[in-house]
């Protein structure tokens, strides 16, 4: 059963240091903002990347339950049951922009839809509203020993919401606000003011907790949010935000991979909102900008590293599933590149993210592009491909895509009334002087 993103959100929880929380807004002191021009092929090379993404999300579901498979062979034909409720959400988000793109007829997108949604709302076992964070594709229940999993959860959740504001369709509004309205937020709390890690049946709570920035800010404006059972809004200065420096850079964050400045910021609108603590966009800018900073330092060791080429997050390699990046240094780093860490930055730093996807295109084609696009990694040095797509990987992808092309997912999502509401709990307020941003549109 897979568990390395878990495994290292263990350790990373119970390592990181407890630093002061600063009140310091970055507003944008490093960000010079300025709205880029795009290359004519700019727009096809992401359609083209968001369709080949959307294939995945089609054929690895299962087309009864419509629960997606967590990774398979880049050129299809995945068989195993195992799914991951996190692909799921980011599934459900694909079959958004799928319809809108016209990648499948608008009634077999709603209609798969619907079935995804009902076996969630009524085939699937809960504990306390929650789905273990594996299930099997056929039947819903527990896969092998799997945790509940609440920042899955979450995933699963954003995913299950933004259907519920694009669709207009009263049973997949019923089903995805019943998915929603039953978490009993409070009981993963476990007594005290952030999420417990996880639970299982066999040892129940862990004693690690999401205490510390990451991708969990969406895991608490969602229970913030919640119209049945919402946690305090106290909650919300219960996770650290450790100050991270780097060259030039300044920015929120504990020692981790990429990912954690982009999952919550797919679905939640961050742009020109602040809270007491910082300017969350602009901070996940600061990290992609330290990012390939740090890459580009990389070189001497590992030549594949270039202003072109560029990008490393939570991924397989040669040696299996890691959790590597940086700043600082994180894991078995060996010059490879993973494609969802430009991909999933684009709406952060466009121009630079865009040379990266434009270079594996052009320079690697067929070697690392496959059915569902690119595999999710590779070793320009070694010559090591990728077999596989990663369903949160290929997710984190496409959403970033058509965020930055259209925004399609940010309006959508953020029509739920319990976002703002969330948002509005923990003070989050207009950015004093607003970042110029690169919009396509």
């Amino acid at each position: 059963m897979p568990w390395t993103r878990r495994e290292f959100l263990r350790a990373a929880l119970a390592g990181a240091a407890a630093l002061k929380l600063a009140n310091t807004s970055l507003a944008s002191e490093l960000l010079t903002p300025k709205r880029h021009g795009h290359r004519s092929g700019d727009a096809a090379l992401l359609d083209e990347l968001e369709q080949a993404s959307f294939e995945y999300f089609w054929h690895e579901a299962d087309p009864v339950s419509g629960q997606v498979r967590d990774r398979a062979p880049a050129d299809g034909g995945g068989t195993g049951t195992m799914s991951s409720i996190a692909a799921t959400g980011f599934g459900l988000t694909a079959l958004c922009i799928g319809h809108r793109r016209n990648y499948r007829s608008h009634a077999q997108i709603t209609a798969r839809v619907r079935r995804t949604l009902h076996f969630l709302a009524h085939q699937t076992p809960t504990i306390h509203g929650f789905f273990y964070h594996w299930i099997d594709t056929r039947d819903g229940q527990r896969f092998f020993r799997s945790e509940i999993s609440p920042i899955d959860m979450a995933l699963l959740l954003c995913g299950v919401l933004t259907c519920r504001e694009y669709f207009h369709d009263e049973e997949i509004r019923r089903d995805a606000t019943l998915i929603y309205e039953r978490v009993e937020w409070p009981w993963a709390l476990n007594g005290g003011n952030s999420f417990a890690l996880s639970w299982t049946p066999e040892v129940e709570f862990s004693p690690l907790r999401w205490d510390c920035y990451a991708e969990c800010m969406m895991l608490y404006l969602l229970a913030i949010g919640s119209p049945t059972h919402p946690i305090s809004a106290n909650a919300w200065q219960s996770f650290r935000r450790p100050w991270l420096s780097y060259a030039d850079y300044r920015f929120i964050s504990p020692p981790a991979p990429l990912f954690i400045h982009q999952f919550s910021h797919a679905w939640f609108d961050f742009r020109d909102q602040e809270d007491e603590y910082t300017d969350y966009f602009g901070n996940s800018v600061l990290a992609v900008k330290a990012h390939r900073q740090f890459c580009l330092e990389l070189k001497p060791q590992f030549s594949s590293y270039s202003e072109n080429l560029w990008g490393i997050t939570a991924s397989d390699s040669s040696k299996g599933y890691v959790a590597w990046g940086g700043p600082p240094m994180q894991g078995p780093v060996d010059g490879s590149i993973v494609p969802a860490a430009a991909a999933g930055s684009l709406p952060f730093l466009y121009e630079e993210s865009m040379e990266v996807i434009r270079t594996l295109r052009q320079r690697y084609g067929r070697k690392i592009w496959k059915r569902y696009g690119f595999v999710d990694a590779f070793n320009p040095l070694t010559g090591w491909v990728d077999r596989d797509v990663v369903g949160i990987d290929a997710g984190i992808s496409m959403v970033m895509a058509e965020n930055v092309r259209t925004r399609l997912i940010w309006n959508t999502f953020m029509r739920n009334p319990e976002m703002k509401t969330a948002m509005d709990k923990c003070g989050f307020h207009n950015l004093s002087t607003p970042a110029t941003l690169y919009s396509m549109s």
